[in-house]
């Protein structure tokens, strides 16, 4: 079980070895003494370990790129002489939790930072007490992106460590741990003062400073290998920056014997600050460990111009609200800042929210407001505005028709009962056109196509207030199609196809199999015109004829001269084919030969062009061929005379 054990953990460590995590960006590692194991002696531990990360960092399509908790981690347990002691541990997530901090200031545009924990532990452990105590080590690439005090942050290394004393000293001893979790977000050029208090659950007395963030793995030498003790490697700071001076400014960061970091950072930027805390035996006075922990600061340029906005001019018409009056209130101001408005009704209110404001009036009128912020306070500004009261205007219309064929009705249905309509215009959505306007109160409008269309009325009164109102309208349509004028051959049947509806009837119907049908049957002899009456469930009507037309076939019937002169009277030079299911060609030559026309649209026709211009009077030479209904291959040609 224990090879198994330890050839998962390598596993894992190989796994995730040339991963390189941007997002860390501060932690710390500690352990509790968890009493001793009376059947081997040994003392039991459990190591705790603190890990922080940009909320806001994603890696998006970097390769190699960690933008979460990895989960597990290993550890590395060390004697004071380097010797590993065993293989690599793991540590899991216990939990997670968001930290936000947001800049609040009244005379200060609000900033927010957003760090997420997570919270590590192992199992229970167990360690002989030996002289000289033991370093527990996470090392890992790589810390946070673009950090203003580290050279190519993304690329350092970080080792949080912890170290359990040894037997001249106290091997039952619980190391100090920080135990605030926040993330400090400050301006340039204002004072900070920061608790960053560290606590010990035996009661030792404790000492800050400021010291060097220690630097661990690398893009390639990360969790799975570790360097033993002494750790003395910190990472690069930029000149001027140290560990002891991670900030600049004047004064610059220090922190004292209770915790408190003070100093007046004067750049912005985001900067990693290490803390070490280190603590005493009160009884023997000796040192037990110091204690790490890497912090992220994040300064801001909050420089602001405090702006009062609100709208100079504000008409109150909506009748719903009433004497309710809605009040934008755009003001450029701080997170904590506060608002005073003053009315000319006597009225003022002071609000710290960035809300609408609503303001009730007693009554109808022309009211003053002004609006100032931060009142009292160095950072203040004002504006002014008038509100234009007089609700009561109720805006809306009705439509009255269904069908395409029909024109549609519109109705302004709109009051105003503290003042008069002035104005209207109607835009009934028409896509077809740009006259599709009117300014009437019930006008009609005629559409070309069934859709679904959005009408919009708009409104202005003589009290300066104006609205707009829309409804989409849904216009059914019909579209019959009875089908093309036929010719058939005396005794052929005629398949109809009616189109266009839901619903058809023909007439005359004596003839047809079913008058009600889409597609009857027509057994006739003789010319007839159905009429074919199409209509949907909304009640929709419309009509279309079909005429059919009887002779001797199957044949086809060729005139012998035709006359293209534009008088409307036989200008085309075409068959009628009676009986014939399919054409394979209807060709026109000259008499040198040439093809001067070749189509088998027989409704069409010759009109006398050849290459796009008037052909010459002559005699010319067609050929045709097609099969009948009852695939009989017909042959035909002959002459036609072209007159003029």
């Amino acid at each position: 079980m224990g090879k198994f054990v330890t050839l998962l953990i390598l596993l894992v460590c190989f796994l995730i070895g040339d991963v390189n995590a941007y997002h860390i960006i501060g932690g710390e590692i500690f352990y509790r003494h968890l009493g001793i194991n009376p059947a081997s002696g040994l003392h039991r531990y459990r190591i705790i370990m603190k890990l922080y990360r940009d909320g806001n960092f994603v890696c998006g399509t970097r390769q190699g790129c960690l933008d979460y908790f990895e989960n597990p981690v290993p550890f590395h347990i060390f004697t004071a002489s380097g010797s590993r002691v065993g293989a690599p541990r793991l540590m899991t997530i216990a939990h997670t939790a968001s930290i936000r901090d947001t800049l609040k200031n009244p005379c200060l545009a609000p900033q927010t930072v957003y760090l997420e924990v997570a919270f590590y532990e192992s199992d229970v452990i167990e360690l002989a007490a030996i002289p000289g105590g033991y370093y527990v080590s996470y090392q890992r690439c790589c810390r946070g992106e673009a950090l203003t005090n580290i050279y190519n942050s993304e690329r350092e290394g970080s080792n949080f460590v912890t170290w359990i004393p040894g037997t001249e000293l106290r091997p039952h001893n619980n190391s100090a741990v920080f135990d605030i979790e926040e993330a400090p977000v400050i301006c340039a050029g204002l004072p900070l003062r920061y608790n960053y208090r560290a606590t010990d659950p035996d009661g030792d007395s404790l000492t800050y400073a400021l010291c060097s963030a220690l630097t661990g793995g690398n893009s390639r030498n990360n969790e799975n290998v570790a360097n033993p003790p002494p750790y003395n490697n910190t990472v690069s700071y930029i000149p001027p920056y140290s560990g002891a001076n991670p900030m600049g400014g004047s004064p610059p960061l220090s922190i004292d014997n209770n915790g408190l970091i003070t100093g007046t950072p004067d750049r912005a930027g985001q900067f990693v600050v290490s803390v070490c805390v280190t603590e005493w035996d009160r009884a023997t006075r000796r040192m037990l460990g110091t204690h790490h922990k890497d912090i992220l600061i994040t300064v801001y340029n909050c420089a602001t111009r405090i702006t009062a906005s609100t709208p100079s001019t504000l008409y109150h018409c909506n009748d719903s609200l009433g004497m309710r009056v809605p009040i934008t209130n755009n003001s450029v101001a701080g997170f904590t800042s506060q608002f005073l408005w003053t009315f000319s009704d006597g009225t003022d209110t002071i609000t710290d929210s960035r809300n609408v404001f609503y303001k009730t009036f007693a009554d109808t009128g022309v009211f003053n407001l002004k609006l100032v912020v931060n009142p009292g306070l160095p950072c203040t500004d004002s504006t002014t505005g008038r509100i234009f009261n007089y609700p009561g205007l109720r805006s809306g219309f009705t439509v009255q028709g269904l069908c395409r064929e029909n024109p549609v009705y519109f109705t302004d249905t709109s009051t105003y009962r503290n003042g008069v309509i002035t104005y209207r215009q109607w835009d009934f959505g028409d896509p077809a056109t740009d006259a599709d306007t009117s300014n009437i109160t019930s006008p009609l409008y005629r559409y070309a196509n069934g859709d679904i269309y959005t009408i919009k009325l708009t409104l202005k009164t003589n009290r300066g207030c104006d609205a707009t109102v829309t409804q989409n309208f849904r216009l059914y349509d019909v579209r019959p199609f009875a089908g093309n004028d036929t010719i058939l051959a005396r005794g052929q049947t005629l398949r109809l196809n009616g189109q266009g509806g839901e619903m058809y009837q023909w007439s005359p119907a004596h003839m047809l199999s079913d008058g009600n049908a889409r597609d009857p049957l027509l057994t006739w002899n003789e010319e007839i015109t159905l009429r074919l009456r199409v209509s949907n469930q909304q009640g929709c009507v419309g009509y279309d004829d079909i005429n059919v037309k009887y002779y001797t076939g199957p044949e086809f019937y060729i005139p012998n001269a035709f006359s293209p002169n534009g008088d409307g009277v036989n200008d085309y030079f075409r068959f009628i084919p009676v009986g014939i299911r399919e054409y394979q060609y209807f060709r026109i030559f000259n008499r040198w030969g040439e093809l001067v026309y070749n189509s088998l649209d027989f409704r069409k026709g010759w009109d006398g062009y050849y290459k796009g211009r008037p052909a010459a009077v002559d005699t010319y030479l067609w050929i045709l061929e097609g099969i009948d209904l009852h695939g009989v291959k017909i042959s035909k040609k002959g002459t036609v005379t072209l007159l003029r």
